[in-house]
């Protein structure tokens, strides 16, 4: 599903940067996508939404197509640091994509908290920023703002 088409990468007016925003291909979840779609866009910012079940040639795709500032995978099934490792390191393997900022965020892990923390494999991978749920939705939120404000837009 394409939401907010944007020009190749070319940032227009205020700034705003283009995101392409998926999830992990067994994740069938569309509602964290929806909100995070809203609140990219109310942070001045232009989305692509691959929608659900994102495949990773999809996804590889789209990059190539959208050349966006950030990819953000998002993830609610718990499956993001199994699917998730598979899709950065298939993401880093091409090399006119291996230096675009990925972030993952969400249910990262089966077990809930008996989870050991998968955000230093997931970095070692290749992800630019980890944000787990965990306890706190709001905290991994804020995460992502920060990245966002701190990283993306700084550079922009």
């Amino acid at each position: 599903m394409r939401v907010a088409p944007s020009p190749r990468g070319e940032r227009t007016g205020g700034g705003a940067l283009t995101f392409v925003l998926c999830t992990v291909p067994s994740d069938s979840h569309m509602w964290n996508l929806v909100a995070l779609q809203l609140l990219i866009e109310e942070m001045g910012h232009r989305v692509v939404n691959l929608g659900a079940c994102t495949a990773v040639p999809t996804l590889i795709g789209t990059c190539r197509a959208e050349r966006p500032d950030c990819v953000v995978v998002s993830t609610v099934n718990g499956l993001g640091s199994i699917d998730g490792a598979a899709l950065i390191t298939a993401l880093r393997a091409e090399p006119d994509l291996a230096g675009l900022p990925v972030v993952i965020g969400g249910k990262l892990g089966l077990g809930g908290t008996r989870d050991s923390d998968p955000t230093a494999e997931l970095r070692r991978l290749g992800y630019d920023g980890v944000f787990p749920v965990g306890a706190s939705a709001e905290e991994a939120l804020a995460g992502f703002r920060g990245f966002v404000a701190g990283t993306l837009e700084r550079a922009g």
